[in-house]
């Protein structure tokens, strides 16, 4: 991969927490472009994952704002019950639109709309779950040149989110969980 990332969205359902909370403490402080995090989770006001996400990291982290900018080096989580937009800006907006694959947040509408604002320059990552949630969405970044990385489902505790991913999108590549943080470090 080349170092044209300049947006990473990683998009995760039934055991992707996990993976997640692991991943944190082996980024490197200093990524050259922001983090967006689209996780399936109950609604309600409570800030805890963000918190504990914040523990794990020396990265900034904070569950995402309408307007708020993408800033490099910065870790967005997805609220609860809102889709999350990323805009030709370079800010997010929030949305509370229908659910999509029975989802808000959906993966594909953070996809898809990361996609049509950055092209080529963004990077998406489809992790473990129990939905097809992020394969359309993959479709859309392909078409528009971004580059499409999915876990290996060996590797998930669900293994049908990823598989639905490889089956339905020409993927770029297929990742093990063990490697997640160093193609991240890379990126």
């Amino acid at each position: 991969m080349s170092s044209s990332c300049k947006l990473l969205i990683i998009g995760g359902s039934a055991g992707s927490i996990e993976i997640i909370m692991n991943l944190m403490p082996l980024l490197r402080p200093d990524l050259s472009f922001p983090v967006v995090i689209v996780l399936h989770r109950r609604s309600g006001p409570d800030n805890i994952l963000t918190e504990l996400l914040a523990s794990k990291t020396k990265l900034k982290v904070k569950e995402a704002e309408e307007k708020d900018p993408l800033l490099p080096g910065n870790i967005y989580l997805a609220p609860a019950d809102y889709h999350l937009l990323i805009e030709k800006d370079r800010t997010l907006s929030l949305d509370f639109s229908e659910k999509v694959n029975y989802s808000r947040p959906s993966i594909d509408v953070t996809f898809e709309t990361a996609a049509e604002a950055c092209g080529s320059s963004v990077t998406c990552i489809l992790l473990s779950g129990a939905s097809s949630d992020g394969t359309e969405g993959l479709k859309i970044v392909k078409r528009y040149g971004g580059k499409a990385v999915v876990q290996d489902p060996l590797t998930a505790e669900v293994a049908y989110m990823p598989e639905q991913a490889i089956a339905g999108v020409d993927v770029d590549q297929i990742i093990h969980t063990a490697d997640i943080a160093g193609f991240v470090n890379n990126l």
